[in-house]
């Protein structure tokens, strides 16, 4: 009889485990369903996941409905079980694909998305049928057999995640050199936290389906339902709401009536004399938060013509102000022999002396 009890009280922890991480899945939809982005939604310009996405991912947990609710059921537990090695890779990765908003090119990768989502779905979809079906439809022998396609499509995700990490990391790079004159305004240390999430997720991904033990799954459902609700608090408050912009907008990047060479260049010349003078003859690099946004609304043309005759005439946005601040530096200290190099970066433009080293490397031929 205290075995039976000992059994009995595990798989009733087993069920409530599994309750608390759906349950958390369920808040975090219901929250960031109702959730307000505002002008970053407006523009696409936000660096968390996208709003729909992120609802319509944490709702695929309520398949796991039939676990809770009886953890004893086999077909029940062989879903669960697979549930996260399978499909986690592919949440993580399309994800991070939309994640950086006009950052995030999504029609480039758009059909490798919808590709990986069908792949998964091929995958899970008869476990779902077997653990919903009252009576189950699959044999054991098909389950046994099928736990093979679910370890190949993990490990294809577990590419298509690292595909998605090693691309966004370029596009995070190529954002943050073109719209921030200072590196260090680039929320960096946010956007790698959220980069590294497959990574930071693994480890409580396999275990259970590794060791087939209900017990594993119920202590690894805890730090799962955790990093939902840390995730939740994450991608939440306004002030996560700064704008990574790229070269091209795909707002922006709709059709434009033709015009001819002239005209085009008549327009590139406005734009440029607007930017030097802005930037170059009212001092605008000596602020060192400048960034592409203050242009653009100086020029008063879009940030695709703004960026591209930075890109084309003036070497790119970082490269240009950070080269005014150089040449500002070597005068500053001439004229004031007694300054520090850090006091003298700073009135320069720079964060400080080691930013300023930074630019320097980078362009020694200022």
């Amino acid at each position: 009889m205290p075995s039976i009890m000992v059994q009995t009280d595990s798989i009733y922890w087993y069920g409530i485990t599994a309750a608390a991480y759906l349950v958390t899945c369920w808040v975090f939809s219901v929250v960031r369903g109702v959730h307000n982005c505002g002008t970053p939604k407006e523009r696409r310009a936000y660096i968390w996941p996208d709003r729909k996405m992120q609802v319509m991912i944490y709702l695929c947990g309520t398949v796991l409905l039939p676990y809770v609710l009886n953890p004893q059921n086999e077909a029940a537990w062989i879903l669960m079980k697979s549930y996260f090695p399978c499909t986690y890779y592919f949440y993580c990765g399309a994800l991070i694909f939309c994640f950086f908003g006009t950052v995030k090119q999504w029609k480039v990768w758009k059909k490798a998305n919808f590709i990986a989502a069908i792949i998964t779905f091929l995958a899970m979809a008869p476990l779902i049928a077997n653990a919903w079906w009252p009576s189950g439809l699959l044999s054991p022998e098909f389950v046994k057999a099928w736990n093979y396609v679910v370890i190949v499509v993990s490990i294809i995700m577990i590419g298509y995640a690292s595909v998605a990490m090693w691309q966004v990391m370029k596009w995070l790079k190529i954002a943050r050199e073109l719209n921030y004159s200072n590196p260090e305004d680039f929320p960096t240390e946010y956007a790698h936290r959220m980069w590294l999430t497959p990574i930071i997720l693994t480890p409580f991904l396999w275990p259970a389906f590794i060791t087939d033990s209900p017990k594993v799954m119920a202590i690894m459902c805890i730090p799962l339902a955790i990093f939902n609700i840390a995730l939740l608090l994450n991608v939440m408050p306004v002030w996560r709401r700064a704008a990574i912009l790229t070269e091209v907008d795909e707002d922006e990047a709709e059709a434009v009536p033709y015009e001819n060479d002239e005209l085009a260049e008549e327009r590139s010349n406005r734009i440029a004399t607007e930017i030097e003078k802005f930037v170059n003859t009212e001092a605008a690099y000596l602020d060192s938060h400048l960034v592409l946004e203050q242009v653009v609304e100086r020029c008063n043309f879009s940030r695709r013509y703004v960026s591209n005759v930075l890109t084309e005439r003036f070497g790119g946005f970082s490269d240009y102000v950070n080269g005014l601040r150089l040449n500002y530096f070597e005068q500053y200290k001439a004229q004031h022999p007694n300054s520090t190099d850090e006091s003298a970066a700073e009135a320069s433009g720079f964060t400080s002396y080691k930013a300023y080293l930074k630019a320097k490397e980078r362009l020694p031929q200022k």
